[in-house]
C-alpha cells in the first residue's frame, strides 16, 4: 500500500535540502508554562483549583443527583457526600490532570467541573477535559464563559499553540458543545479505550492558536450583555458571531 506524497499546496508545506515536505519553523520557540493554580474571573462566573473544603458540598449537590450526566464520564455517581468528598480530594492533587471548579460569580456557588489535561508544554498542546455541568451551568451563559475563559488561558496567557477537546464518539450533547465553541472535528479515534466495561470509540476536536483570535472575538460579541435577553437568552448564535 502506497502512503502517496503530500498534496501540493497543503498548509505548511516547505521542502528540506533533501527536496522533503516539512512542517513551518517555529523559530524562538520555548516550551510553554504549565498553567497555574489561579483564578480565572468573569462576569458571569469564576473558575477557581479544586478545593474539596470550599467546593465539594455545592457540587454534590449540582451534579450528584444527575444520573445521566455520568454516562460519559469515567466515574460512577457518588454513593455518598462523604465518598464524593474524598474523590475531590484525590483530584485537588493531581496536576495532571489540573481540576478547576466553575463558580457562580453572584452567588458563589460551585455549580460544575473541568479540568486541563495530558499536558504538553513542549509541544503547545493542552487539552479541556473532565467537564460536568450542572443544571446552573448547563445550557447557560456561564457554562460558555467558563470555556472560553479557560480557552483565553491556554492561548492569551499561556501561549499554547494546540487546545484539545475529545469525548466519547456517541456522546452527541459533547460532540455538538465542541463544534459550538468552535473546535474543529478531527476524526474518530476506533476501540481507543476500555471504560466501565465496554469499548468506546473518541472523537477528537481542536482548536489551534491561528483560529483562536476570530473564536476570541465570537466569544466576545456572544457574551456582551447586549447580546442575551434578561432571562439569559441569545439574540444572535455564537456560530454566527463567529463565521457570519
Amino acid at each position: 500500500m502506497s502512503l502517496g506524497a503530500p498534496e501540493a499546496g497543503e498548509a505548511g508545506a516547505r521542502l528540506n535540502a533533501h527536496g522533503q515536505p516539512v512542517g513551518p519553523a517555529l523559530p524562538g520557540w520555548t516550551p510553554r508554562p504549565r498553567p497555574p493554580r489561579t483564578p480565572m474571573r468573569g462576569r458571569l462566573c469564576r473558575i477557581e483549583p479544586l478545593d474539596p473544603a470550599r467546593h465539594a458540598a455545592d457540587l454534590y449537590a449540582a451534579l450528584a443527583g444527575e444520573p445521566a450526566g455520568w454516562t460519559y464520564l469515567f466515574d460512577e455517581p457518588p454513593a455518598s457526600a462523604a465518598a464524593y468528598r474524598a474523590r475531590l480530594a484525590e483530584r485537588s492533587a493531581s496536576e495532571d490532570p489540573l481540576h478547576h471548579a466553575i463558580l457562580d460569580a453572584g452567588s458563589g456557588r460551585a455549580l460544575g467541573l473541568a479540568a486541563y489535561l495530558r499536558i504538553e508544554p513542549g509541544h503547545g498542546a493542552i487539552e479541556v477535559g473532565h467537564i460536568q455541568f450542572g443544571p446552573g451551568l448547563a445550557r447557560r451563559p456561564a457554562g460558555t464563559e467558563a470555556m472560553a475563559l479557560m480557552m483565553a488561558r491556554a492561548f492569551d496567557e499561556l501561549g499554547y499553540r494546540r487546545y484539545e477537546w475529545k469525548c466519547d464518539s456517541l456522546n452527541a450533547p459533547s460532540r455538538a458543545a465542541a463544534l459550538r465553541y468552535g473546535f474543529t472535528f478531527e476524526g474518530i479515534f476506533r476501540n481507543a479505550i476500555v471504560t466501565k466495561g465496554r469499548s468506546r470509540d473518541t472523537a477528537w476536536f481542536s482548536v489551534t492558536d491561528a483560529e483562536w483570535p476570530r473564536l476570541r472575538a465570537a466569544f466576545a460579541a456572544w457574551l456582551d450583555p447586549a447580546n442575551l435577553d434578561a432571562n439569559g437568552r441569545q439574540r444572535r448564535a455564537l456560530g454566527t458571531l463567529r463565521d457570519g
